[in-house]
């Protein structure tokens, strides 16, 4: 199993149905050094499964005080193929350690922003 971190449309139940044909349980974790934005889908199948067309979307600060709460998911590796699929080219996928300790995939600005 893989562990996917979500902080935005994922966690939509609407938007797990559509993308994985199931709802995917979760716990609540928080990611640090990261700050939450917004950004334009103009991919209209995406905007299709969520319903707009402004997304959440983390950006790296390295400041231990900047957090973005979310939810860690269990999915399949053919369910993080299409989590990939779902997500536009705005977003790049890491690996990341979360509050916890939990490490875990994320999407993140695929443009690196330091403040």
């Amino acid at each position: 199993m893989e562990k996917l971190f979500s902080y935005g449309t994922l966690q939509m139940e609407s938007v797990q149905l559509k993308t994985f044909g199931r709802l995917l349980q979760g716990k609540r974790d928080t990611l640090t050094g990261y700050l939450k934005t917004e950004v334009k889908i103009t991919d209209p199948d995406v905007i299709k499964k969520s319903g707009t067309d402004m997304h959440p979307i983390v950006k790296f600060t390295g400041i231990d005080s900047d957090r973005v709460e979310g939810t860690i998911f269990e999915i399949s590796a053919l369910e993080l193929k299409r989590a990939d699929d779902y997500e536009v080219d705005a977003y790049r996928r890491i690996k990341a350690t979360f509050k916890s300790g939990t490490t875990a995939w994320v999407y993140t600005a695929a443009e690196r922003f330091i403040v």
